[in-house]
């Protein structure tokens, strides 16, 4: 019995129907390029990177599944891990749902990624993978904090925000993805958890709302998320580095 039997398989859903706002104006944000490559193609890649990963389910902007279906066929993808793309929703949480209802009943493991995080190393995809089939429902890669937070009262725009708490450094986490999944603990969160205002932008935070433990793994500095236009000029030269250092 082959190890994938024995424990089930692993899919990644990866909601990629959001725009980007902060990027500014211009193309949504996972079609953005690095290095002449979409972003989104970088994560694909990234995920099926991972031999434990059997499913790569891409969810596309509701009226955008053809033009992203044609954008994986143009790109050269690991071979022995399958890609369907499907049409999303309007919130995040809607799209990762749809992602889910897609998904064959062989799929044991489902790891959510954001498609804004092309740069995730492998290692980091198989440790998220090996938690979640040693037992653990769910599953976050984070890093300790760099920064002291403040929690403050918000004010408007440029104005002072006066401070309410300094919460202690040591016992945060920044939290990244993949977020790892036991699929029943998942799918559970998604019909229990009321959609609100834009719906839930962290799955692990659903899972916790059930009641259900959720367990911290080692995440990565290459791991970081593309949001701001310095982020492209850093994935950039992650890239540049990369090739440098396997020479070519």
């Amino acid at each position: 019995m082959s190890e994938q039997t024995r424990t089930g398989r692993t899919a990644v859903v990866i909601p990629a129907a959001g725009r980007g706002v902060r990027l500014g104006p211009g193309a949504p944000k996972a079609l953005r390029t690095i290095n002449g490559t979409p972003m989104l193609i970088h994560a694909v890649r990234a995920m099926a990177a991972s031999r434990a990963v059997s499913l790569v389910v891409v969810v596309a902007p509701p009226d955008g599944a053809p033009e992203v279906k044609n954008l994986l066929d143009e790109h050269a993808l690991p071979e022995r891990t399958d890609y369907l793309v499907v049409p999303g929703g309007d919130t995040r949480q809607e799209s990762v749902r749809l992602g889910l209802e897609a998904l064959p009943e062989t799929i044991t493991t489902v790891l959510v990624h954001d498609a804004a995080r092309p740069l995730v190393p492998v290692d980091i995809v198989d440790g998220v993978i090996e938690a979640v089939r040693d037992g653990a429902a769910a599953v976050v890669p984070a890093l300790p904090l760099a920064d002291t937070v403040k929690q403050v009262e918000p004010r408007e725009k440029g104005e002072p925000e006066p401070v309410v708490a300094t919460p202690e450094r040591a016992r945060l986490r920044a939290v990244q993805t993949p977020q790892g999944f036991d699929r029943d603990t998942l799918v559970r969160a998604h019909e229990t958890i009321a959609v609100g205002g834009d719906g839930a932008t962290d799955d692990a935070g659903m899972v916790e709302q059930l009641g259900a433990p959720v367990v911290v793994v080692p995440g990565h500095e290459e791991a970081f998320k593309v949001t701001r236009p310095l982020d492209l000029v850093l994935a950039e030269a992650v890239l540049a580095r990369r090739r440098a250092n396997d020479g070519f």
